[in-house]
């Protein structure tokens, strides 16, 4: 994988994590689990795509499609871990 692919990987899922944030609400301490999440989710997914020789969606070297759904999957279940409080 070219450092290109890579920097392209870091800025869509940041954005991912950005918007679901926008979308969301939140405190600062949200926007980092947030960013944290897509990143984790997005570089999985593709980890997991690669692995598994799925071509959904890829761009380049890069497995786009499978890498969105793991974002998507992880910031869900991290803002669904988030709603829980504490007594």
């Amino acid at each position: 994988m070219t450092l290109p692919t890579i920097l392209f990987g870091i800025l869509v899922s940041t954005l991912y994590g950005a918007a679901f944030h926008l979308w969301q609400g939140g405190s600062l301490g949200r926007l980092l689990l947030y960013l944290i999440s897509g990143w984790v989710g997005f570089w999985v997914g593709h980890a997991l795509a690669v692995s598994w020789g799925w071509t959904f969606i890829s761009i380049g070297a890069l497995h786009l499609g499978m890498a969105t759904i793991g974002s998507l999957l992880l910031l869900i279940l991290s803002h669904w871990l988030s709603l829980v409080e504490h007594q």
